[in-house]
């Protein structure tokens, strides 16, 4: 029987995106696929985002693996569902916007810091368990979460980058979420699709080595 979070290891790398708009948002994203990062959590900082969530899924369907990020209202859950994402991820771990989260029955993955709200997360029930900022603390940080959690599905997302990548899966991620350094705000506002697409290539090379 498949796990829930097959899509999510076998990706490895989801962008978290952030954009003007909904047309810089889907360029973005396409440099981003095209690139080898086929992972893309479409943020609700992104004007019309489960627009450009719809879109993305009628161009790429099961070769990218697409979601929702900043998912903060009980509203926000539900558009994002019904534009058919796959995953649903949120900065924090509230437990009403949670339940709600779980309800569509996408993955659900929620943000905590510290040991206690890595607990109210995993009790809760979500899929994984957004380590965020995860610059704060680093891999070695993760890694410690691992003394306590050794069996919780983990996810570090901010501080990622291709020089890190593989520390972090050592550490015990079961995947990365990838801001700046993937989906970086300055090129998209400028259209720079080759600089997009070159971060892409990076991270994708990273994380065949980290496999490798």
């Amino acid at each position: 029987m498949p796990d829930r979070l097959d899509r999510a290891r076998a990706t490895g790398v989801l962008a978290v995106l952030r954009a003007p708009s909904p047309e810089l948002a889907l360029e973005a994203s396409e440099a981003i696929i095209r690139g080898g990062v086929t992972g893309i959590e479409v943020t609700f900082s992104t004007p019309d985002a489960p627009a450009v969530i719809r879109e993305l899924i009628r161009r790429h369907g099961a070769s990218a693996y697409i979601g929702a990020g900043t998912v903060t209202t009980a509203e926000q859950a539900a558009l994002a569902a019904d534009a058919g994402a796959e995953f649903l991820v949120s900065p924090g771990t509230l437990p009403a916007l949670t339940r709600t989260m779980l309800e569509t029955g996408r993955v659900v993955m929620t943000g905590a810091m510290t040991p206690t709200e890595v607990m109210s997360a995993l009790e809760l029930g979500v899929d994984v368990v957004k380590i965020f900022p995860a610059s704060l603390g680093g891999p070695s940080y993760l890694g410690a979460l691992r003394g306590p959690f050794p069996d919780a599905p983990l996810m570090p997302t901010g501080g990622v980058s291709p020089d890190n990548l593989a520390d972090w899966f050592r550490a015990g991620a079961v995947a990365v979420g990838a801001g700046g350094d993937l989906a970086n705000g300055a090129s998209i506002a400028a259209s720079d699709w080759h600089d997009i697409e070159q971060r892409s290539e990076r991270f994708a090379a990273a994380l065949t080595a980290s496999r490798g």
